[in-house]
């Protein structure tokens, strides 16, 4: 099957995918709902499972299938976001996440075109050493494991808010959401997940570096803003365990170390590609 076809398919069925679960999930209030059970029916599910096998085959033919590896900030947030809907699509065998699809969904959808209309850049000289490509692979991974946690804290925030509302807030009464307890407890796994995904990308940084370059760290914007984002992710978890951070103040933090690590792995990419259109 061309590339150009399977481009449009996934980002076609995740499309109609965020359609269908906002228009079930979110469009539709809960009193006025037909009874259903609560999470992915085994037709959803499937679909989704599709979904992620066609997005799944472009990054593959893309990154190892390809004459010649080409990696920018297109491939990066394709990966990034095919992870976060791994990621979705394993938790929610173990619990119930009614409301997150409308938010993954439209994001995974414009991911998946991206690579289509950015090729990216001719891939760097090292792309074969084993350091290199466990750096950028769990780097990848911390990046969807955020995307995950991101999206519990601001469901998060906005059950908070309608605690204080007498009618909610206009999402809160869209949609069911899981219990404020459970989503908290979600976010911090993943917060934890995240931090030790990314301390090993660091680790494997640091060894790729000593073995190219004779020394630990090369000082540039990738190693500023993954250690930026390291520092973010552990002083939320201390404050979390100290202090007892939630709500937004865990949004705040959980949004800047995810912005921190795009800077770090998309950032420059999207400056030579988009702003200088360099290939």
């Amino acid at each position: 099957m061309p590339g150009i076809v399977i481009h449009v398919a996934a980002t076609a069925l995740y499309a109609v995918l965020a359609w269908h679960f906002w228009n079930t999930r979110w469009r539709v209030r809960p009193a006025e709902a037909a009874p259903r059970k609560p999470g992915l029916s085994a037709i959803e599910r499937a679909a989704l499972a599709v979904a992620l096998a066609l997005h799944g085959m472009l990054i593959y033919a893309e990154l190892f299938v390809a004459p010649e590896l080409r990696f920018g900030f297109a491939q990066a947030l394709s990966v990034t976001l095919w992870l976060g809907v791994v990621i979705y699509w394993v938790e929610s065998l173990f619990m119930h996440l009614d409301g997150f699809e409308p938010l993954l969904l439209p994001l995974a959808a414009v991911c998946a075109a991206l690579p289509a209309a950015f090729p990216g850049r001719v891939a760097m000289q090292y792309a074969g050493n084993l350091e290199f490509t466990l750096h950028v692979a769990l780097g990848m991974l911390a990046s969807g494991v955020l995307i995950i946690a991101i999206l519990h804290v601001a469901l998060m925030a906005s059950l908070e808010r309608s605690l204080h509302k007498p009618q909610g807030t206009a999402l809160t009464r869209l949609a069911s959401f899981p219990p404020l307890l459970t989503l908290e407890r979600l976010l911090f796994r993943m917060v934890a997940v995240a931090f030790v995904l990314l301390t090993l990308a660091l680790g494997m940084g640091i060894a790729f570096s000593e073995s190219i370059y004779g020394r630990a760290f090369r000082f540039d914007h990738k190693t500023l803003f993954s250690v930026l984002t390291w520092v973010t992710l552990a002083v939320l978890l201390f404050g979390r365990y100290a202090w007892g951070w939630r709500g937004r103040t865990a949004l705040r933090w959980a949004m800047a170390a995810f912005a921190f690590l795009m800077l770090a792995y998309v950032g420059k990419s999207f400056v030579l590609e988009v702003i200088l259109g360099r290939a």
